[in-house]
């Protein structure tokens, strides 16, 4: 099967053996979750995470910017986080007489959107166009996304204390939707033997390039699949 694929084809499976071997490092006992992040992420899609606090969630995030070597941003939201911490804003230069776009937090290749369900409505629709179109527009000028772009958020089950439902809109931006859940007795005793349960992403290598994922994201979308295939599921 192997011996079928082409160059690029071949690429990219190396490249996704060498990511999961990093990011399991200080995700353990979680190959499932790990894998499909890294499919949707090689599908050009964003993620959403739902789960409890500190079942490593953030982590796993981190852990694919690093290994993927991808500028990475985070932003915890809150009721009193505005859209435009999240788009950008002008701001007037008094040097220039001009004014001037300043980033906001979603000008990344990964953004990392922490307990979205927690925000408002408002500020939750400020990530609808990019997570969509990949850009965003300010004061009637757009701004195009670093390629690749992609959009991790993870939320707190629904009914916890200060969360509210996503609206469909919203959940339609992502591809997956993704639960960890707590680690098995076996492996939170080889976290404990191992003295992993605290490991730093800092262990983490950069086994590829932003532009490698770019190229391996369009290889993935050049795979051909036949009819066949959705007629026999």
């Amino acid at each position: 099967m192997i011996s079928e694929l082409n160059e690029s084809q071949r690429e990219v499976l190396d490249i996704s053996h060498r990511v999961i071997s990093e990011v399991k490092k200080v995700i353990i006992g979680k190959d499932d979750v790990i894998i499909k992040m890294l499919l949707a992420i090689l599908a050009g899609g964003h993620v959403l995470i739902e789960d409890i606090p500190g079942v490593g969630k953030t982590t796993l995030a981190l852990a694919f910017s690093k290994a993927l070597s991808l500028d990475y941003n985070r932003v915890q939201f809150t009721p009193d986080v505005l859209p435009t911490d999240i788009t950008g804003f002008m701001m007037f230069n008094a040097q220039t007489n001009k004014f001037e776009y300043k980033k906001g937090a979603a000008m990344t290749n990964l953004f990392l959107a922490d307990e979205i369900n927690r925000t408002s409505s408002k500020t939750q629709s400020a990530l609808l166009e990019v997570m969509e179109e990949g850009k965003v527009t300010v004061d009637s000028v757009t701004y195009q996304m670093p390629d690749p772009y992609i959009v991790i958020a993870t939320q707190n089950p629904v009914g916890s204390v200060g969360t509210h439902m996503l609206p469909e809109s919203q959940m339609d931006r992502f591809i997956i939707r993704i639960t960890m859940g707590y680690p098995s007795l076996e492996n939170e005793i080889d976290m404990l033997k191992s003295k992993n349960i605290n490991q730093s992403t800092d262990s983490i290598k950069p086994v590829a390039k932003a532009g490698q994922l770019s190229q391996a994201i369009k290889t993935v979308d050049e795979v051909y699949v036949s009819d066949l295939v959705f007629l026999n599921t």
